[in-house]
């Protein structure tokens, strides 16, 4: 079954082209005759000749949208709209039962000890680290290729930020680089399964053994994703999840963090005001009123509207990611081919969540760079996106650490050249199509 068209509601840019109309070269010359490249329904034209002196009939045009294709709408239909209906109806909409029920059923989804539902990814790291006890003096390593969250949440515990470069395939945080990087002040690693393709988790947890680390997974991106056959978010190590607007499961935002159950039942009171007893467990029968305040924690957790949201998701999965890849996979065919776009990779021991699907031009083979890329692939009204503009080039760790661009080739090398297509399971075989005809006008109009 196709899912319903994911076409935005933005309205297109004065720049757009319209639906019946090419855009042109206005530099270009109508006094010399010339071949016109063009893509039509899958096929390489050649559009008819035009000089001084016998003009041509209009060229067949690639067929442009005419309504912008948002890059990451959520996907939610009634179903999560009558959960959460059911749930404003009841009791409870703040953290209660139905947030327990999503624990319950994430930990399982993912074969996890156990799970604590939070309010955001962010929150779910900074928990992590606080409940390791991580904080002044101590270093923790992480890649450079991330959200500005996997790096923030560092300076709250007030430790010191290590990057380490990334791999140049699946540009996630290379171990090597890893090793080159621990000092006698390193507590952790931070490790970022990278658009959700998962991490050497083998090297990873090989370096934390020898250098008694301890490894936090940002698994933003990688959900549901394995690595050798085994979930991410099933070890004993804290892992956290996002569940923002944009990601694989949404419950328009939350997250989540799987570890140990000793671990959980640490971090727990850390998530919550350093309380020993949640609402829950003090309002519904058989609670009891009294509390202590163990230590001055944080307010991160979630409400039962949000994951009411989770749990019909949680059903929703398999069908979802059965469509995001069918569109990774109708989008690696257009491109394999074409000189100018390396498409991105899946390791065969791995199982890719595909919550991006990132392209990386190749600048030998074109005469405009990524950002023109972009304005281009707008003009056809198609959304993209950048993942990710890398840490050490942002002002405040740029001036803080004294990185520089250079600092880490392979992460800058690589964002200076990414794109981030459209996917996600709103995508309907005419809006891939729309996708794969606005790249490939858009390499052959500026190819070298």
């Amino acid at each position: 079954m196709t899912p319903s068209s994911g076409a935005g509601a933005h309205s297109a840019p004065e720049t757009a082209p319209r639906g019946d109309e090419a855009p042109r070269d206005i530099g270009a010359s109508r006094e010399v005759e010339r071949r016109i490249p063009t893509f039509v329904d899958g096929v390489d034209a050649v559009a008819p000749v035009e000089t001084r002196d016998h003009p041509a009939s209009a060229p067949p045009a690639p067929r442009y949208r005419t309504k912008f294709l948002a890059f990451s709408p959520p996907t939610v239909g009634e179903e999560e709209i009558g959960e959460v209906a059911q749930t404003l109806r009841s009791d409870w909409i703040t953290t209660g039962p139905r947030t327990k029920r999503f624990e319950q059923e994430f930990a399982a989804c993912v074969h996890a000890p156990a799970a604590l539902a939070l309010n955001s990814c962010t929150a779910g790291l900074h928990t992590a680290l606080a409940t390791a006890g991580i904080g002044a003096g101590d270093e923790i390593i992480t890649t450079p290729m991330t959200f500005a969250a996997s790096v923030n949440v560092i300076e709250h515990v007030r430790a010191r930020p290590v990057l380490a470069d990334v791999e140049p395939d699946t540009l996630n945080i290379d171990p090597v680089a890893i090793e080159r990087a621990i000092t006698s002040r390193t507590k952790a690693i931070i490790v970022v399964h990278y658009a959700g393709h998962p991490a050497e988790m083998d090297a990873m947890h090989e370096l934390a053994r020898a250098h008694h680390l301890l490894i936090v997974e940002d698994a933003a991106h990688a959900f549901p994703a394995r690595y050798r056959g085994r979930p991410i978010g099933s070890g004993d190590n804290p892992a956290a999840f996002s569940f923002y607007a944009t990601k694989n499961l949404t419950t328009a935002e939350g997250g989540m963090l799987t570890a140990s159950e000793a671990f959980v039942e640490r971090a727990r009171p850390v998530s919550l005001h350093g309380m020993t007893r949640d609402a829950l467990s003090r309002y519904e029968k058989g609670g009891h009123w009294y509390y202590e305040i163990l230590m001055p924690g944080f307010k991160y957790n979630m409400t039962d509207i949000q994951a009411a949201i989770g749990l019909c998701q949680l059903r929703k999965l398999q069908h979802f990611q059965q469509r995001r890849r069918e569109v990774v996979t109708a989008y690696t065919r257009a491109f394999a081919d074409d000189d100018a776009l390396e498409t991105p990779t899946e390791r065969p021991e791995v199982e890719h969540a595909w919550h991006l699907y990132v392209l990386r031009l190749r600048p030998d083979a074109l005469r405009i760079g990524r950002d023109q890329f972009i304005d281009e692939l707008t003009r056809r009204n198609i959304g993209t996106s950048v993942h990710f503009i890398p840490i050490h080039l942002h002002p405040y760790y740029r001036d803080a650490y004294g990185w520089t661009p250079a600092s880490f080739p392979v992460a800058y090398a690589s964002y200076r050249r990414m794109i981030s297509l459209p996917l996600n399971p709103r995508l309907n075989d005419q809006d891939v199509a729309d996708v794969v005809t606005a790249v490939r006008d858009v390499t052959r109009t500026y190819r070298r």
